[in-house]
């Protein structure tokens, strides 16, 4: 292992297990820069810090961010691509010409009172903030800070069930236009077997069973969500009402949804 002083900053350069790490300790101190650089040997030993790690976080968050966004297209669908894509937007602009293993609590800090002058809310921010901190735990950063950094209250909306009188008037509503069909029958199955919108949406016919009246939730927002259901009357006669009218147009095979779109006529 060695320290080498480069103007007033002084820098590491050693090897664990073959592996050549080298990197600014970000002090001009002796002392310091002896305390940072034996940590950060201990951290390369317990396999906390890796060289690729460190070639992530010498990049400028911009380009950091870009290689992020790529190592993450396995994981993610498309729709959560583009919200991590969305969510980087104004980290970008700010910590632009900035590189990862440079960003502190301040910084991160900074950031977020910016945003919340501007207008942004809590959630948005916590967000925000979520996505920068995964490009520091991949930089091997956000160890460093966490301690500093603690998700802004987000406000909880009092939410109110609505009443048997209210469910009644509203599924009255609904009958009362053919063209409001879709939502009608979503809402049954929704009053009925309390599924989430997400999950009725995402219901495939190989989904039913019509002889053990039930559904098979295989998309949910999370993995509890994952569920049978059994179906009372009224979302038997509502899966029988969809069934009859995707006969209509062949949309009956299993790997067809219950609520299909229509583009184009088709």
């Amino acid at each position: 292992m060695a320290l080498k002083k480069r103007g007033n900053t002084w820098h590491t350069h050693f090897f664990v297990d073959g592996q050549r790490f080298r990197q600014s300790l970000e002090t001009s101190d002796w002392r310091e820069a002896q305390a940072k650089e034996k940590s950060l040997i201990s951290a390369a030993k317990q396999g906390k810090l890796s060289a690729s790690s460190e070639d992530f976080a010498r990049l400028l968050f911009g380009d950091a961010a870009v290689k992020y966004l790529d190592s993450r297209l396995p994981e993610l669908s498309i729709s959560s691509q583009q919200k991590e894509r969305q969510l980087l937007v104004q980290p970008k602009q700010h910590f632009r010409g900035k590189r990862l293993r440079d960003i502190t609590a301040e910084d991160v800090l900074s950031y977020r009172q910016l945003r919340a002058t501007a207008g942004a809310g809590p959630a948005i921010i916590n967000m925000e903030v979520g996505v920068i901190r995964r490009m520091l735990k991949r930089a091997k950063r956000w160890s460093q800070i966490t301690d500093d950094i603690h998700p802004l209250k987000e406000p909880r909306p009092i939410r109110q069930a609505l009443s048997y009188e209210q469910k009644v008037r509203l599924l009255h509503a609904a009958d009362s236009n053919p063209e409001w069909q879709n939502a009608r029958l979503a809402m049954t199955l929704a009053l009925c077997t309390t599924m989430r919108g997400v999950e009725i949406k995402n219901l495939h016919w190989r989904d039913v069973d019509l002889l053990r009246r039930s559904f098979t939730v295989r998309r949910s927002k999370t993995d509890a969500g994952l569920r049978s259901i059994p179906m009372n009357d009224d979302a038997y006669d509502a899966v029988l009402e969809l069934w009859e009218r995707a006969k209509a147009f062949d949309g009956t095979k299993p790997e067809h949804f219950l609520f299909p779109a229509c583009e184009h006529g088709h």
